[in-house]
């Protein structure tokens, strides 16, 4: 599995769970998406691992643009961390208020998985994370 399809499901299953008003599911997402970020232990490495595939791209959704590295944490990380974050922000504290930001941010996290292209994701990479 790679990250391109992971955020396709991830965009997919949070859109769904936002149209239904799964809130359990949109729990486990923030809460998958935190714990993925805070411990490293992202679901594709793992499937990866399982499954003895070599998938694992550092490069992968960078464009071929070389990035200088000079923070020593994973962009892939603060992704989701950052994820995780705006959605319990958006989501659980200012609902009311914000309720178009998750939307915005499963289509744009689909948009991510369909293209490969992530502008967060090489914001990172911009800033200087691995």
């Amino acid at each position: 599995m790679t990250n391109r399809m992971y955020r396709l499901i991830f965009g997919l299953t949070l859109l769904l769970a936002l149209y239904f008003e799964l809130k359990h599911v949109m729990w486990a997402v923030i809460g998958i998406a935190f714990f993925e970020g805070l411990t490293n232990l992202r679901i594709p490495k793992l499937v990866n691992g399982l499954l003895n595939n070599n998938i694992g791209n550092c490069g992968e959704g960078s464009l071929g643009i070389k990035f200088k590295e000079s923070v020593g944490f994973e962009a892939e990380r603060a992704w989701r961390l950052l994820v995780a974050l705006m959605l319990f922000v958006t989501y659980v504290l200012f609902y009311e208020q914000v309720w178009f930001f998750p939307w915005f941010m499963g289509f744009a996290i689909i948009g991510a998985g369909v293209s490969g292209v992530c502008p967060m994701f090489l914001m990172f990479k911009w800033f200087g994370f691995k």
